[in-house]
């Protein structure tokens, strides 16, 4: 397997970007749109407005991987290599997005759009969802303890099938948390 160190790509596509493993590198204005990357790890990368949309994923390993301003749709994070599965999102679109009962920490999608994404028995303590757009995100026995809800829109939580202690809402978000019920808040 050929081996990448701290090295830029820009404008990649499916053709010519070769399964391997890549370590702190910086992928810029790439294309892998429905590119199937078995074979391929990735470790204290960045991607920035990259297209990784309908990407399968299985097996990969993302340690520390960054993502900024990408276009990340339907990709199915749950069949990624869990070991050591680290990564960020700032600005990304990742509508149908799946990490089902991943544990993935202390990650950040900040200011990104996660429509219909599946957070199903995910740990996800910790993490960040700040500025996030949630609609028909679903939160299924989902490990949200200590997460940063402020400034996401369009959430539904139900708090007796999620571990909500120490998250953080706005009172805006309060809707999300109480709308099975029935309550009409304002």
């Amino acid at each position: 397997m050929s081996y990448y160190s701290d090295q830029q790509f820009q404008n990649l596509n499916s053709e010519n970007f070769l399964p391997g493993e890549y370590e702190a590198c910086h992928f810029s204005q790439c294309n892998f749109s429905g590119m199937n990357l078995q074979g391929f790890s990735f470790e204290d990368c960045f991607f920035t407005n990259c297209d990784l949309s309908n990407c399968k994923v299985p097996g990969v390993s993302f340690r520390g991987v960054n993502f900024d301003s990408c276009k990340i749709l339907g990709i199915h994070f749950q069949s990624c290599n869990p070991f050591l599965i680290e990564f960020s999102f700032k600005n990304c679109q990742m509508d149908y997005c799946g990490f089902y009962n991943l544990q993935v920490k202390k990650t950040n999608f900040n200011s990104c759009r996660l429509l219909e994404a599946d957070f199903t028995m995910a740990n996800l303590t910790g993490s960040s969802f700040a500025g996030s757009e949630l609609s028909g995100a679903v939160f299924d026995q989902t490990m949200l303890e200590k997460a940063d809800f402020r400034e996401a829109q369009n959430y539904r939580i139900d708090p007796e099938l999620n571990r909500i202690k120490g998250a953080r809402f706005d009172l805006d978000g309060l809707p999300g948390l109480l709308g099975k019920y029935g309550i009409k808040i304002g």
